[in-house]
């Protein structure tokens, strides 16, 4: 039962490996039919990416609430839970955006002579997700309410909802704005901007299970819980940036009381 751990945070680095398996399979390509060449569209493949990292997103859940359970902790499960962290939600997300800043260049008139240094910016997802990954392994003083600067999790989840906005395009008016938008290379890069900012910053982004079962500690992740009840019927896989934008919002208001205590005993 002591490597169950282990081999949860390997289940998540197995799914990544597919999720980017399958983002490079998301284009058209040629194959032979009866001695004939035909057209075989791989966009779908795109969404099963999604689908994968959305999995191993649960394995990542899973795999340190059993650590806590069994009371199993090790220097091995720490770091091997931050690589496989770093291809799901980082190296995975990044091919999935390299392959929608590719869809949104192939749409323009000069599509043929776009050069690919254009598409490379989507892996600084990878790059600063790792960076990310690596500050927090060694900071030894990590709050109990909240982490400094986004947790890269959230960071795949969120891109790995775009593909599913486009799949859902005509199920609602939020969810084909987000999917039009999603069409441009600018909007591409101001989100890959914006996620590599948010993973390297200072900023305190509240953890989703609260340090203490009280409601001056809980309030935000009521509320959390509660838009998603309300966002999900109503906007289905468009809630999911939805939430993502409202975790942000909440993330910059929220202050545990210890932190208003300690910053008032100073003054």
């Amino acid at each position: 039962m002591k490597h169950l751990p282990n081999i949860l945070t390997l289940c998540n680095l197995l799914c990544g490996c597919a999720a980017i398996a399958f983002a490079l399979e998301s284009h058209p390509y040629w194959a032979v039919n009866a001695s004939e060449y035909e057209i075989v569209f791989g966009t779908e493949q795109l969404y099963w990416a999604s689908v994968f990292i959305g999995i191993a997103g649960v394995f990542d859940l899973l795999d340190g609430a059993v650590a806590r359970a069994l009371k199993v902790f090790s220097p091995i499960g720490k770091d091997l839970d931050s690589l496989a962290d770093v291809i799901s939600f980082g190296v995975a997300p990044s091919m999935i955006l390299y392959k929608m800043l590719w869809a949104a260049y192939m749409r323009e008139p000069n599509a043929l002579s776009v050069s690919m240094w254009s598409m490379l910016p989507a892996f600084l997802v990878a790059c600063f997700a790792a960076l990310r990954l690596a500050r927090f392994n060694i900071n030894a003083t990590q709050q109990k309410w909240s982490f400094t600067g986004m947790p890269v999790p959230a960071v795949g989840i969120i891109v790995a909802s775009f593909p599913l906005v486009d799949l859902f395009y005509g199920q609602n008016a939020v969810t084909n704005k987000l999917a039009s938008a999603l069409q441009s290379k600018w909007t591409i890069y101001g989100i890959i901007a914006l996620l590599c900012w948010l993973m390297v910053s200072k900023l305190p982004f509240f953890k989703l299970m609260p340090a203490k079962r009280q409601i001056k500690y809980m309030w935000p992740q009521i509320i959390l819980v509660l838009a998603a009840a309300a966002a999900i019927p109503l906007l289905h896989v468009a809630a999911i940036p939805v939430l993502f934008g409202l975790y942000i919002i909440l993330s910059l208001v929220y202050r545990a009381p210890e932190e208003a205590t300690t910053q008032t005993a100073k003054i």
